[in-house]
């Protein structure tokens, strides 16, 4: 089994090297979609989170109203802190869990948002960074996603720094450009994990 971490900062288009990689037949592990699976509504997160932070960051289905909680993490670095200690811990168990189910052949790439800035990098065999220069990411930000430039900047600083991501990476995939370009990329690196699994 060969583990690979993947990472980039928002909205250097992760998301999309992870789907090409499992169209390869990667296994993908993504931390985002473990972390809002283990605070739904009657998990010991949710529960955790709701006594750490309140009611206020509820809809009214009792299921975590995530913007909300985007306002009062996002800003605030002891808070940010806070839901991390919550969460973490029970995405890195689950992960774990994923990741002995996928066979001793497989290529597991675990999609980890925020990688470099838990030092995460020593955990796996290979670091891959999707990278975009911060004019792009925000670009992308605004532009595609509809996000507002003061939020989007916001949680861009939340993030490591282009330099940190790079620093860690054994593979970068450079994603300035159009979406067509970015698969010859991925294959490519694809190619050379295959060989090292």
């Amino acid at each position: 089994m060969l583990t690979v971490g993947l990472t980039g900062g928002i909205g250097a288009g992760k998301s999309e090297v992870s789907r090409l990689l499992a169209s390869y037949g990667a296994v993908i592990i993504d931390a985002d979609r473990i972390a809002r699976e283990v605070v739904e509504p009657g998990t010991e997160g949710h529960a955790a989170v709701v006594a750490e932070f309140g009611d206020a960051v509820l809809l009214p289905d009792g299921a975590l109203n995530r913007p909300a909680l985007g306002r009062v993490v996002f800003n605030d670095p002891e808070r940010l802190a806070a839901l991390n200690a919550i969460v973490h811990p029970l995405v890195a168990a689950r992960s774990a869990e994923l990741q002995e189910a996928a066979g001793e052949h497989a290529v597991v790439v675990h999609d980890v948002p925020l990688l470099t800035e838990n030092g995460l990098a020593p955990r796996y065999d290979v670091v891959v960074v999707v990278d975009a220069s911060p004019t792009t990411q925000l670009d992308r930000l605004v532009r595609l996603r509809g996000m507002p430039q003061d939020e989007a900047r916001s949680r861009m600083a939340a993030q490591a720094t282009r330099a940190e991501r790079l620093a860690v990476a054994d593979h970068v995939i450079d994603n300035e450009g159009p979406l067509e370009a970015l698969e010859p990329r991925v294959r490519e690196v694809w190619e050379q994990l295959r060989k090292r699994a």
